[in-house]
């Protein structure tokens, strides 16, 4: 075996395994689960490309799950396990907070979202941020889940941004955000690994730094982060509205942090490592 790439998958499990216990999961589950996911990974990706027929004898061969389990779990699949999405209505209420955060026309001069009239008949309002993102629900809907959220609060006639993000604080939406952010950040590096054009993927590192001078500095730190996403927004919508033909693609493009006490016997180190 691999010990790099041991190495590394043990630091890529023992977070996920931690929730995991803390939410009931035993072994058993996870590995019925991985079963799951090594049969549809062997389908996806080593079908009939190289002009063998994909049975269960190969499937077992290539997972090495048993052929009658095999089975089972292609027809599970073919019955619709799928892919784990937010919610609808929460991808429609953070493309607004982020249009609105974004978009000129809705800042102030410092550059800075500004509030709304809930409707007007012409220039901004919060009725014409749904329109300019497309949104296929209602604005009083959409009002009603940004509310409720705490990202905006309405007065009178005015609606004004709390937050620079939308946040559901539903536990189904917060797990899906996991599968789905992590997901494609892991699904980034993979790709980095297995060759070909790599895609950014770098993090700014430092070890044993004073705790108190992480307090102050991390509320500057989020602050820049929501920055250089703003910037990356308005440059990715500006381009969208060329006339560009073609095949269609999604993107995700995320910032991060975290920070955990550190051990006595550890070195100092720092650096941006990518």
């Amino acid at each position: 075996m691999n010990e790099a790439l041991k190495t590394a998958v043990l630091s890529l499990l023992r977070p996920l395994v931690r929730y995991l216990i803390g939410q009931g999961w035993t072994f058993g589950a996870l590995a019925d689960l991985l079963k799951t996911v090594y049969v549809a990974e062997v389908t996806r990706h080593y079908g009939e490309s190289d002009g063998r027929p994909l049975t269960d004898s190969r499937i077992s061969l290539l997972s090495g799950i048993h052929r009658k389990e095999v089975k089972r779990l292609r027809l599970d699949l073919t019955a619709g396990q799928g892919r784990i999405s937010l919610r609808h209505g929460t991808n429609v209420a953070a493309q607004v907070i982020a249009a609105w955060i974004a978009t000129e026309g809705y800042q102030n001069q410092s550059g800075r979202p500004m509030s709304l009239p809930l409707r007007a008949e012409t220039g901004p309002s919060f009725e014409a941020l749904t329109r300019l993102v497309k949104a296929d629900m209602r604005p009083g809907t959409l009002l009603d889940e940004l509310l409720r959220v705490g990202v905006i609060v309405v007065e009178g006639e005015m609606v004004r941004l709390q937050r620079t993000a939308y946040v559901s604080d539903l536990p189904e939406d917060q797990l899906a955000f996991l599968g789905t952010n992590v997901g494609d950040h892991l699904q980034s590096a993979i790709h980095n690994l297995e060759g070909g054009p790599p895609y950014f993927e770098r993090a700014l590192y430092f070890d044993d730094l004073p705790a108190e001078m992480l307090e102050q500095i991390r509320a500057d730190l989020a602050v820049m982060g929501d920055g250089l996403l703003r910037q990356a927004h308005q440059q990715v919508t500006q381009m969208d509205k060329a006339p560009l033909s073609g095949r269609r693609r999604r993107m995700r493009f995320g910032v991060y942090y975290y920070e955990e006490p550190q051990k006595a016997a550890e070195g100092r180190k720092n650096g941006d490592d990518g």
